[in-house]
């Protein structure tokens, strides 16, 4: 398998073989993996100059997304199916989720580091966003939506249930107008390095440290209007 760099690192000579203690390497250097497609075996490491971070203080939840969500229209639930809310996440039409990513975030499931927040529907898994926990730092991977505002509910319960059990910093890799639209924003490679850095050095978060919120403490956090 081909590994090569996006950013400003070099390449090694001779790259060591991907594994998930690789890539947990990697992310506490503040680089994470991407594929071309679905189809291409090679797996590249990137380092954008401009990184998107959710303040966790600062996620923004709209009067009719907390409407929305006093509803309950779905139940909420962590680390229920990750393989799943993984697959789900890399049907599309462009994903940069290859057989061996996926792979590899399995693994990191299976060590305690890589973990699921789902919506769902009954039995019928509608939404949900997964990621990596190491130290006190959570990285956004992907997030899938199969209902309307799917995807928004779960990146506000899971913004409140990171804040709840000890998280300093939610890395979202880039920023989209959807993400902007809820709270994220751009920080400089420096900037989210020394980030990283204080999360990497203040301890150990426990997802799974207690419940998930309730959807009132969810719906109070309502600070713009739509």
């Amino acid at each position: 398998m081909k590994i090569w760099v996006k950013g400003p690192l070099a390449p090694p000579k001779d790259p060591p073989p991907l594994s998930a203690d690789l890539l947990l390497r990697a992310y506490a250097m503040g680089i994470f993996p991407m594929a071309e497609s679905r189809d291409d075996p090679r797996v590249f490491w990137v380092d954008p100059e401009a990184r998107g971070i959710i303040p966790l203080e600062g996620f923004h939840i709209s009067r009719s997304l907390a409407r929305t969500i006093r509803r309950e229209p779905f139940q909420v639930k962590l680390n229920t199916d990750f393989e799943r809310t993984v697959m789900a996440c890399a049907e599309r039409d462009e994903t940069w989720i290859n057989a061996t990513i996926f792979d590899l975030y399995l693994e990191l499931h299976e060590m305690g580091h890589a973990h699921s927040l789902e919506l769902w529907e009954g039995a019928e898994l509608i939404g949900g966003v997964y990621g990596v926990s190491l130290g006190r730092a959570f990285c956004g991977e992907s997030m899938f939506s199969r209902r309307r505002d799917a995807s928004k509910i779960a990146l506000a319960y899971l913004v409140r249930h990171l804040t709840y059990t000890g998280f300093m910093l939610f890395d979202t890799q880039f920023l989209t107008p959807h993400l902007a639209s809820l709270g994220a924003k751009e920080v400089p490679r420096a900037t989210y390095h020394e980030l990283l850095e204080a999360a990497l050095s203040d301890g150990i978060a426990d997802i799974g440290a207690r419940a998930l919120p309730d959807a009132y403490s969810i719906a109070q956090r309502n600070t713009h209007t739509s």
